[in-house]
């Protein structure tokens, strides 16, 4: 049984009389607004963290994004004006579109990123489509909306932007707690673009059937299954190209990579001039370590902080567990507690077998605590105090990383740090960010700590820095030494280490300011980079 439901104010006539429609019609069309509504903030998400993983400066890539497809919802909305007459097969045709160029958006920009080196343009203009699409959903989803029952545009639009708004909710919900978990970038815009050309598809063959000619109808379903097809294409070569497209930006043959809610992890290995064996490990593309000199990294690190009291150390990062092996050498470490955000990080550590050979299998010391968590929400809450803390996180190449760079965490550390405890801090490259590195130091000084800046040479990166501090910014810069049992070190010694505070002039400090939360000062390069230079 079907019944015609019409707004009582509604005038007589119109461009287009109304038809009758069955119950519950308007409920499964304000349905297909909502699934709209999540699949186009699932694409805008999914362009925004491609951006951050593969390119950095998250507020950039997050700025850029936002703001273009925004302004290309403004122009979709005012070309799909001419398109209302024909709102049915109009809506279909941007939804399988839509489905099209936001399904393989990540794909796109991943493979222009690896093979053309044009991801910025192509982001943009990825950006621009998808907003344009999206744009022109609205006036034509409106138009059909006022179809099946006629009403004030007060009303109308409230019903519209209600299903809108609580589709945009579910599918913000669903992107960082769903799609990346269970498909991951590429795969879950795939899932996300099928979904969108089925929605579209359904409008007009179910609830719209009856205002379509035969051939549009015919035409539409051909071109979603088309459109369906081919997703379902690119799903089955997913591993292939993202695999093929990922062996592009790394110079070493992939052996691991994945990524996670967090970010993107890839290890590389190949036998390097020497002939031995190089295992690298990347974050967001970023290089963290290379086996042929990463003891030269963590003897620095490590070793200069343990030359006091050393009962109870703290770890913030270092979920590769090089840093904790380390600290293990010493026998009279009763506890270690490492934080890191990412539980991916550190079961590769545990469980791959390269890693295993340089962590010397670290993290099952019994002596050894792991919380997942986000360091400075962690130390809001943490009721400890430690001998020594190391803090090995990737370089604040981004404002997120930056906040753990902050006066602000400093202050915080405070919280879990005795008289006598010494705290030391990886600062990035003296030489390729002097800036950033010298901003580094002065934040902990303005923080309220005595500082003592070095450096030591790590072929793979190059020219590395470190900060020890001491709590007490009106005492004596913490002298840098060994303690009198270290362990036999590869790389450094007393004299390294005397070498180490001097720094030439085109080095030394600079002019810069401390990096607060509301003023995070950024790095200016990040190590992917660097290599390339």
């Amino acid at each position: 049984m079907s019944t015609t439901v019409l707004d009582r104010d509604a005038p007589a006539a119109g461009p287009r009389p109304p038809r009758s429609y069955a119950r519950g019609t308007r409920f499964l069309l304000l349905l297909a607004v909502f699934v709209c509504a999540a699949c186009g903030l699932v694409y805008e998400l999914a362009l925004t963290a491609l951006g951050s993983y593969l390119i950095g400066n998250s507020v950039m890539q997050t700025s850029v994004v936002i703001s273009v497809m925004v302004f290309a919802m403004g122009i979709g909305s005012l070309a799909a004006k001419p398109l209302q007459r024909r709102a049915v097969g109009a809506f279909a045709l941007v939804e399988i579109l839509l489905a099209l160029v936001g399904g393989l958006s990540v794909l796109i920009l991943y493979v222009a990123f690896a093979w053309l080196r044009l991801y910025m343009p192509a982001m943009v203009v990825v950006s621009f489509v998808v907003g344009l699409l999206v744009g022109a959903e609205i006036p034509l989803l409106m138009t059909l909306l006022q179809r099946i029952r006629r009403q004030e545009a007060g009303s109308a639009v409230a019903d519209m932007f209600a299903a809108d708004y609580v589709g945009a909710l579910v599918g913000g919900l669903c992107f960082p707690l769903l799609l990346l978990p269970a498909f991951g970038q590429l795969k879950g815009a795939l899932v996300v673009g099928a979904v969108n050309a089925v929605a579209g598809v359904v409008v007009v063959l179910w609830i719209f059937r009856r205002e379509t000619r035969p051939f549009v109808r015919n035409g539409l379903l051909a071109g979603g299954a088309g459109v369906l097809a081919l997703l379902a294409t690119v799903w089955v070569l997913a591993d292939d190209i993202e695999v093929t497209a990922r062996q592009q930006l790394y110079r070493d043959p992939i052996v691991h990579a994945e990524t996670t809610p967090y970010q993107d992890i890839v290890v590389t290995r190949s036998t390097a001039f020497t002939g031995e064996p190089d295992t690298r490990l990347f974050l967001n593309g970023d290089l963290q370590f290379s086996s042929v000199d990463e003891y030269r990294y963590h003897e620095a690190l490590v070793h200069p902080a343990l030359a006091g009291k050393r009962s109870s150390v703290l770890i913030l990062g270092g979920g590769d567990a090089l840093a904790l092996r380390e600290v293990l050498r010493y026998d009279d470490v009763d506890s270690v507690t490492l934080v890191d955000l990412d539980p991916a990080m550190t079961r590769l550590a545990r469980t791959f077998p390269p890693l295993l050979d340089l962590n010397d299998r670290a993290l099952s010391d019994p002596r050894v605590t792991v919380v997942h968590a986000d360091a400075f929400t962690w130390l809001r809450d943490a009721g400890r105090r430690y001998d020594a803390v190391l803090i090995d996180f990737p370089d604040p190449d981004t404002a997120a990383l930056a906040k753990l760079y902050s006066v602000e965490f400093y202050h915080l550390l405070g919280r879990v740090l005795g008289p006598e405890s010494r705290v030391m801090v990886q600062g990035g490259s003296p030489f390729f960010a002097p800036k950033s590195y010298w901003s580094i130091a002065a934040t902990i000084g303005e923080a309220g700590y005595a500082t003592t800046p070095y450096q030591v040479d790590v072929p793979s990166f190059g020219n590395w820095g470190f900060v020890l501090a001491v709590p007490g910014a009106d005492g004596p810069p913490p002298p840098l030494r060994l303690a009198a049992d270290v362990p036999a070190l590869r790389f450094l010694d007393d004299d390294v280490l005397a070498a180490a505070t001097v720094f030439p002039v085109d080095r030394r400090p600079r002019d810069v300011r401390a990096s607060t939360l509301m003023d995070p000062a950024v790095l200016e390069y990040t190590r992917h980079e660097w290599q390339n230079y």
